[in-house]
C-alpha cells in the first residue's frame, strides 16, 4: 500500500494555538483505505479545535468460517509536525497512541506489532496491549492499545501531561523515505498491527477504532487517537491532544465505523479419512445365504456415521447400497455360481467422512454335496434247503420313506464270508441264486453297499440250516435258475 501523503495546510496561527495546532496535520488517505475527518482538540495556553484528515488500512480476509483463526492487520495513516509557526518551534511530539476496539463475535487470540511498518519513531517501543475501559492492562479487556507500554496523555496508570514519554516522534525535518525535508517538517508514521481472531458464529466480523462509550466524547482521554505536542515559546509548552472521527465534534461519522467486513460463513466440518474392513467366510455353498460384513471406522477406531456400503462381486454390485448403522453394514447374500469369487465393500463416505474401500477378498464357492437318503435292507431267504440245492437270497432295499432305491448294489454274506459276486440293484431288488454245498446252520446277510443319492444299509442275519441229502426228509440233487447269478454255500 502505498502510504506517502502530503500535510494538509492549516490556519496561521500564533503563540500556544500554533503549538495546539502542531499535531493536526495528517496525511491524506492512500487508494483502498478507510479516509475520514477527525475532530481534534489541543489543550494548552489556549484550546485549539481543528478538523482534520485521517486514514486507516486494513488488509483482512474477505470471508472465514465460524471457528476459524485467522489474522487481519491494521495500519494508521502517515503525519507530521512542522519545524516553526508563528514563532513557536516545535520540539518533538511523544505519548502517541491509537485504541483498537476488538472486534464483536470474535475471541481474541494474540496481538503483535508488524516489524518494519513504523518510520522515524524513538524512545520506547511500540507494543499492543490488551486493556479495558479505564485503560489498565486486563486480559478480559475490550481494547487494543498501540502505545509505547501504555504512557499516554490519560486514560492510563502511566499517563502524563507534562512530560515525554511512550512513542516518540522526534524533530528530523525528514520525510518517510530518509529524505530532508524542504520545509523543515518531521514525517513519521505508526507501526501496523497484526491482529489474531477466532470468528465465532455466522455473520460479520468489522474491525473498528475505539469510539464506546466515553470514547465518542469530544476530548476525552478515551479517544481512539491522543498524544502529547511539546514546543518552546516563552518557556516550554505542552499541548495534549485527542480527537474522534467527527466532522463536528459531536456526531460520529464513517471513521467510527466498520474499517473492512468481514463475512464470517457456518463453519466447515472436518472430514477425516476413513478405513473399511470386511468380515466375510473364505467359503460358502451355492444356494445357501452368508452373511458378509463390512465395519467402517475412522481416526483411533472411531466408527464413521452416515454413508452406505455397497459390496461387489469383483466389479459387479451385488445387492443394493446397505446404510451404515454404528460404523457397520451387512449383507445376507446367497452364491448362485460356484468358484472363487473376489468380494469387496466401498464405503459412500458421509458429511465429515472421506470414502473408502475394503480390500477385495476371495471366497470359494462349491455346490452342495447330493443328499443321500436312509435305506433299510430286508433279507428273505428260505427257512431250510438240502445240501445240493439251488436257492435264491432276495435283498429289498427301501428308503425311509418306503421308496424302492433306483442304484447300488447288495453283497450276501455267509457269515463273514461274501457269496458270489455282488448284485445290481434293480426297482429296488437285489437276487443271487446259489448251490448249496455245506450242511448246517448258515448266518445268511445281505449288505447294501450304498448308491448315488442313497446310504448303505445291512439286513438283519437270516439262517438257513442246510441238511445232508441222504438225512431223511431232505431233498436230493441240485438245480440252477436260469438267467440269475449263481454260487456256492460251503463249497
Amino acid at each position: 500500500m502505498n502510504h506517502s501523503s502530503k500535510r494538509l495546510a492549516v490556519v496561521p496561527v500564533t503563540g500556544a494555538a500554533m503549538l495546539a495546532g502542531v499535531l493536526l496535520t495528517p496525511g491524506t488517505a492512500s487508494a483502498g483505505d478507510t479516509s475520514f475527518t477527525s475532530s481534534c482538540q489541543a489543550k494548552s495556553i489556549i484550546t485549539v479545535d481543528k478538523s482534520v484528515a485521517a486514514t486507516m488500512s486494513v488488509t483482512a480476509p474477505a470471508s472465514v468460517a465460524a471457528g476459524e483463526t485467522f489474522t487481519y492487520r491494521i495500519q494508521p495513516n502517515a503525519s507530521s509536525y512542522p519545524d516553526k509557526d508563528s514563532g513557536a518551534t516545535t520540539t518533538n511530539l511523544s505519548r502517541i497512541k491509537y485504541d483498537y476496539a476488538i472486534p464483536d463475535n470474535t475471541t481474541f487470540v494474540s496481538a503483535a506489532i508488524v516489524p518494519g511498518t513504523a518510520v522515524n519513531i524513538d524512545n520506547v517501543a511500540p507494543n499492543v496491549l490488551r486493556v479495558n475501559d479505564s485503560g489498565a492492562v486486563d486480559n478480559a479487556g475490550g481494547i487494543l492499545r498501540l502505545s509505547g507500554n501504555n504512557e499516554v496523555v490519560g486514560n492510563s496508570p502511566t499517563s502524563s501531561t507534562n512530560s515525554e514519554g511512550g512513542i516518540r516522534a522526534p524533530k528530523l525535518k525528514k520525510n518517510l523515505d530518509g529524505t530532508a525535508n524542504g520545509a523543515g517538517e518531521s514525517w513519521y508514521r505508526l507501526p501496523a498491527v497484526d491482529v489474531t481472531v477466532t470468528a465465532v458464529a455466522a455473520g460479520v466480523i468489522t474491525p473498528k477504532v475505539r469510539t464506546a462509550g466515553s470514547a465518542a466524547s469530544y476530548g476525552n482521554d478515551q479517544n481512539f487517537s491522543t498524544s502529547l505536542a511539546k514546543a518552546s515559546l516563552l518557556g516550554t509548552q505542552w499541548a495534549p491532544t485527542r480527537c474522534i472521527p467527527s466532522d463536528d465534534k459531536s456526531t460520529l461519522n464513517a471513521g467510527a465505523g466498520p474499517l473492512a467486513t468481514i463475512t464470517v460463513t457456518p463453519p466447515v466440518s472436518t472430514v477425516v479419512d476413513t478405513t473399511t474392513t470386511m468380515n466375510i467366510p473364505s467359503t460358502a455353498t451355492t444356494g445357501q445365504p452368508v452373511d458378509l460384513w463390512a465395519t467402517v471406522n475412522g481416526p483411533g477406531n472411531t466408527p464413521a456415521t452416515g454413508g452406505t456400503v455397497q459390496f461387489k462381486d469383483g466389479g459387479a454390485n451385488i445387492g443394493g447400497p446397505i446404510a451404515l448403522a454404528s460404523g457397520g453394514a451387512k449383507l445376507a447374500y446367497t452364491f448362485n455360481a460356484a468358484g472363487a469369487h473376489s468380494i469387496s465393500a466401498v464405503y459412500s463416505g458421509a458429511e465429515g467422512f472421506n470414502p473408502s474401500t475394503g480390500a477385495a477378498t476371495t471366497v470359494t464357492v462349491s455346490d452342495p454335496a447330493p443328499v443321500e437318503l436312509n435305506t433299510t435292507t430286508t433279507l428273505t431267504v428260505p427257512a431250510s434247503a438240502t445240501k445240493g440245492d439251488a436257492v435264491a437270497f432276495t435283498a429289498e432295499v427301501k428308503t425311509e420313506a418306503g421308496a424302492a432305491v433306483t442304484s447300488g448294489t447288495v453283497r450276501f454274506m455267509d457269515g463273514g464270508t461274501p457269496i458270489g459276486d455282488a448284485v445290481t440293484v434293480v426297482n429296488g431288488k437285489a437276487t443271487l441264486q446259489y448251490t448249496v454245498g455245506q450242511t448246517g446252520n448258515r448266518v445268511i446277510t445281505a449288505v447294501y453297499t450304498g448308491g448315488t443319492g442313497y446310504k448303505g444299509s445291512t439286513s438283519s442275519p437270516s439262517t438257513l440250516n442246510v441238511k445232508d441229502a441222504t438225512t431223511p426228509g431232505g431233498g436230493g440233487g441240485s438245480f440252477g435258475l436260469p438267467g440269475l447269478p449263481t454260487g456256492s454255500l460251503g463249497k
